[in-house]
């Protein structure tokens, strides 16, 4: 996928095709799981940059886990796109803006906002000692210290924190050398802290990401509002054309009637063979002494400039409770073939 900070090249340090994220430019709203891997389409006009990428998404789903009596296939449609517009002050500031939006149909079943537009905005200011953001920013920490997403529609369940980040709020990002740190606090006064370390060694290049989180999450059956705390450290290698990572993570779910103790790991391959890349994740869990399981394989192939044909097989099972109260509940095998086109 693109990295999720600016419009960097698609090449890693070491001469690979993988990108690491990058802190360029431009900020990047996209929390989801389609972004565009072509360079932005841009524009000056006068003393302001506007820039403009998207993507467009055919999906046919098949439900591989259901009755083969009923009709288990679905086709969908998933678009997006994001416009951005910055201009440089006297005293060499960056100020600007961005918007995203997406829409996706009832048949996109791997998104949670389907059958519905959703759009993110914000505002920033941009300086050598880093970046302000305002608006809906919560996934920004996220975004620089995550695994890096599957291929294709490979898509990997639970690999994050149960809790969330409101919408709204404010978030700091900056680059000291090989190493980026991050900051998130929403309007209810949760927040998040991440950063990476990057660097070449040798024919390999190295990248360490840790994150600790402090936010909210209102369990499956609505029932229980959990102030949740957690912890994860991620751990990435490329070698020419293929990457490695893996993540492990803790969380401490709390409420007035029930504490839940969460760890989890995750770990993914990903590579290029020409016009074909590949993907295999996998992860693992454990909360409240139930278990949680998603794998996710993901092919893509890119037959022309930013159009490409896309597969997908994930699997995801999970019935997390404690007590009566009901906390993840999910249980689905599906496959996923699309045509994509980014701009």
């Amino acid at each position: 996928m693109k990295a999720k900070w600016g419009a960097a090249p698609f090449v890693a340090a070491t001469g690979g095709i993988w990108a690491a994220p990058a802190f360029a430019q431009s900020v990047d709203l996209n929390y989801d799981r389609l972004s565009s891997l072509e360079e932005p389409i841009a524009v000056d006009l006068g003393q302001v940059t506007v820039e403009l990428t998207g993507v467009m998404d055919v999906p046919i789903e098949f439900d591989l886990d259901g009755d083969p009596m009923v009709d288990n296939v679905d086709p969908g449609f998933i678009g997006n796109f994001q416009i951005s517009a910055q201009t440089q002050l006297p005293n060499r500031w960056r100020l600007g803006a961005a918007y995203f939006g997406q829409y996706a149909t009832d048949a996109s079943q791997l998104y949670d906002n389907r059958d519905d537009y959703h759009d993110n905005v914000a505002g920033f200011i941009g300086t050598s000692f880093g970046t302000v953001l305002g608006g809906n920013v919560n996934g920004q920490v996220r975004e620089v210290t995550r695994r890096r997403r599957g291929v294709g529609n490979g898509f990997l369940s639970f690999d994050d924190f149960y809790g969330k980040l409101d919408n709204w709020g404010g978030a700091y990002v900056g680059r000291y050398g090989p190493t980026v740190v991050s900051a998130a606090v929403d309007e209810n006064g949760d927040f998040e802290l991440g950063g990476f370390f990057q660097r070449p060694l040798g024919q390999r290049d190295y990248r360490f990401a840790l994150r600790f989180a402090n936010a909210r999450l209102t369990s499956h059956d609505g029932t229980t509002q959990f102030d949740t705390k957690g912890a994860m450290a991620v751990g990435e290698i490329v070698y020419g054309s293929t990457v490695f990572d893996i993540g492990a993570g803790y969380e401490k779910l709390e409420s007035d009637t029930v504490d839940v103790d969460r760890w989890f790991l995750s770990t993914g391959m990903q590579t290029q063979i020409g016009p074909w890349r590949l993907s295999g994740e996998a992860h693992y869990g454990k909360a409240a002494g139930d278990k949680e399981r998603s794998v996710g394989l993901g092919a893509s192939y890119d037959f022309a400039r930013g159009l490409s044909v896309n597969a997908g097989v994930n699997y995801e099972k999970a019935r997390i409770e404690a007590g009566p109260v009901k906390i993840v509940q999910a249980d689905a095998v599906r496959g996923l073939i699309s045509l994509r086109f980014s701009f």
